[in-house]
């Protein structure tokens, strides 16, 4: 892991109507490290990673990846950043109207890659056999297990292979086996990506496989931040209380 801070959060502050979601929150990320993202439901994890990637404006603060304010950037300009990212949805987000080789093409088409129809076809391939689903290239989403669907979409995530990555739960939904799979898939595929992550999860089974360091948001900021050991071993009711039920299961 690289000590260059690839993605910098400074003062982060985003608000919907009274309501403020993320107040004056700055996390720095680490070029190859997997950042994990806890909190309550509600607390802003999903927001602080749509702003971070600029599909939410926030009300304050200043975004950095790779030390290029995303939010002085024109359309134009982030676009150019946003080809270095990607984004995992909680859903997976496939198109249902498509097959899987369709979506995983999809990304290369739209996105500016000009890769030959030869070079699509190989990262398609390349991508399902990392994913170890090559038989369900030509099957529609609606033909996919839960988990199935969740590796097709961390395939189309990665086939445009990106240098950062957002989760935002990437293991929700699943049973306790298909979390732990899915889990150990992003991580071999970090490594041998070489990517940064941020993961947005409450599942600790995840956690475990992932985590490098971890963060915890309350009450519109960074209430509590380090190893995923520290977090989980704290004297700290509110901490203890939060994982104990995650724990008797992991």
């Amino acid at each position: 892991m690289a000590d260059v801070n690839i993605i910098r959060i400074e003062n982060l502050t985003k608000r919907f109507d009274d309501f403020t979601v993320l107040d004056n929150v700055s996390i720095n990320v680490k070029e190859g490290e997997n950042l994990i993202v806890f909190g309550r439901s509600g607390t802003g994890k999903s927001v602080l990673l749509k702003c971070t990637i600029g599909l939410l404006k926030p009300d304050g603060g200043n975004i950095y990846i790779k030390d290029k304010n995303i939010l002085e950037l024109s359309t134009k300009e982030l676009n150019k950043v946003r080809k270095h990212t990607s984004f995992l949805f909680q859903s997976a987000a496939l198109y249902d109207s498509m097959t899987v080789r369709e979506n995983l093409e999809f990304p290369l088409r739209k996105g500016g890659y000009n890769l030959s129809e030869e070079e699509i076809e190989e990262r398609v391939h390349k991508n399902l056999e990392l994913v170890s689903l090559s038989e369900a290239i030509d099957k529609m989403p609606s033909e996919l297990s839960g988990g199935m669907r969740k590796r097709i979409g961390l395939a189309r995530a990665i086939i445009t292979e990106p240098e950062i990555m957002f989760y935002d739960e990437p293991t929700t939904g699943l049973d306790p086996i298909t979390s732990k799979e899915i889990s150990e898939l992003i991580i071999n595929l970090q490594k041998q990506l070489n990517m940064t992550s941020i993961v947005v999860t409450h599942d600790l089974i995840c956690a475990k496989i992932i985590a490098d360091r971890a963060i915890f948001l309350k009450d519109a900021k960074v209430a509590y931040e380090g190893t995923l050991d520290e977090l989980v071993n704290s004297k700290d009711k509110f901490l203890q209380n939060f994982f104990s039920v995650d724990l008797i299961n992991a």
